[in-house]
């Protein structure tokens, strides 16, 4: 975010003409897209092809330009382009991600183009909406949910001689399945984790810990000011510090870095977004070993990540940017995302896409998107977000106090910024 922030007051006149308030049908110049939503596969291409093809009946002498980035090198880009004086014009960014950008004005206010909170709230999942708005507007459009749930096999749970249809809930009686859950060899050696913290590869608890917070009722921030460094973020956070050790080795993961609950090289634990229960994929008995819950500790919480559109405020093709994000966010336009990310479509009516209905877990996480627990609220989000997986694990391996480590963050999430 260093360079994003250094970059964000410079760069030149980008190289189109302005076409604002110019008839769309003579309208001229390239529309940049920033896309990390697309795979730079063949399919990926061809989806993007057609959301292209459809933006030109309506712009049919504006070219489309897509950048395929990866969310690794997206915030390097976007901050290039401003530098380079060809900014994009539509911006396809994370949850978290829009509060630093709409704070340096980077995206556009979309109440020009009638978009308010209400708004948004009719055209996506009424929960994920604030994902998409910084200080009351809205700045973005909901495309995808990234959800996650937590899944436990049944028939660890029969042999621990514990009930599979009254699954754990709260931390106390997930910390108390998986110990019971958990093997180990005659070395002491974990051989089965009674509670996989997927994806805690590489140190990496933040989701989770945001997770089980808001499970006690508690979100991470209130809108930009720390909601963490209390009783209840400390009493999540010494939970998963207890796990660790017991449960399940710090860090680990399998070769293929799928949820190990999947395959039953862990009893329970964190799912990803979908399952593929064909033969090719898990297979049905997989499937079928497999119940779906979520933790509550007095609110039912499922962590839900996703992707945003936004139009860039030094575009001269705004009114284009918009009309592009019209079609991107065509029921059958998210629908294609949703298969190729294996997420799900941010349109209201989320339960009843084909997504949903396609394998059993994206049936579950749709039916809860209301349950959301989701990153960010500060403007220094995107430099406070690996400085959290770096202190949580502090706390975690016993290096620091939870007290200290919470502490720290919170001093750490500055609700204020420079100028533009």
């Amino acid at each position: 975010m260093v360079l994003l922030l250094a970059m964000a007051g410079c760069g030149g006149s980008p190289i189109d003409a302005d076409t604002d308030g110019v008839p769309p049908a003579q309208a001229t110049g390239t529309l940049r897209v920033l896309m990390p939503s697309y795979p730079a596969s063949n399919e990926g291409k061809a989806a993007f092809a057609k959301v292209a093809e459809r933006f030109n009946r309506i712009y049919p002498k504006m070219k489309v330009e897509p950048d395929y980035a990866t969310y690794s090198n997206l915030n390097e880009k976007i901050s290039t382009s401003i530098a380079a004086g060809i900014p994009y014009d539509v911006m396809v960014v994370g949850v978290g991600w829009v509060p630093p950008f709409a704070a340096k004005r980077i995206f556009a206010d979309l109440s020009q183009f009638g978009v308010d909170g209400p708004a948004l709230k009719k055209r996506t999942v009424p929960a994920l909406a604030p994902t998409a708005m910084y200080d009351g507007n809205v700045y973005g459009i909901p495309l995808v949910a990234d959800a996650r749930a937590m899944a436990l096999r049944k028939s660890a749970f029969r042999d621990a001689g514990l009930d599979p249809d009254d699954p754990p809930q709260t931390m106390a009686e997930l910390k108390t399945a998986a110990e019971k859950l958990t093997r180990r060899n005659k070395a002491g050696t974990i051989t089965r984790p009674g509670f996989d913290f997927h994806p805690g590869d590489g140190g990496s608890y933040r989701q989770i810990y945001l997770t089980l917070l808001k499970a006690t009722g508690t979100s991470l921030y209130r809108g930009t000011e720390p909601n963490f460094d209390n009783p209840k973020g400390v009493q999540t956070l010494n939970w998963i510090k207890s796990m660790i050790g017991p449960t399940q080795v710090y860090g680990q993961v399998t070769a293929s870095e799928d949820p190990m609950v999947y395959t039953g090289d862990a009893a329970m634990g964190v799912t990803g977004g979908a399952i593929d229960c064909s033969a090719d994929g898990l297979g049905a008995e997989n499937c079928d070993d497999m119940e779906y819950f979520l933790p509550d500790d007095g609110e039912p919480s499922e962590f839900v990540g996703g992707d945003i559109a936004a139009v860039g405020t030094r575009s001269k093709h705004s009114e284009a940017a918009w009309a592009f994000i019209q079609q991107l966010t065509q029921k059958g336009s998210l629908d294609e995302l949703a298969e190729l990310n294996q997420k799900l479509p941010a349109y209201a009516d989320v339960q009843d896409s084909p997504q949903a209905k396609s394998n059993p877990l994206s049936h579950y996480l749709a039916a809860h998107l209301n349950d959301v627990a989701y990153e960010g609220g500060p403007v220094n989000w995107l430099d406070l977000r690996p400085k959290f997986d770096a202190k949580l694990s502090q706390a975690i391996l016993g290096q620091k106090p939870s007290e200290d480590v919470l502490a720290e963050l919170a001093e750490q999430s500055q609700s204020t910024v420079g100028g533009n």
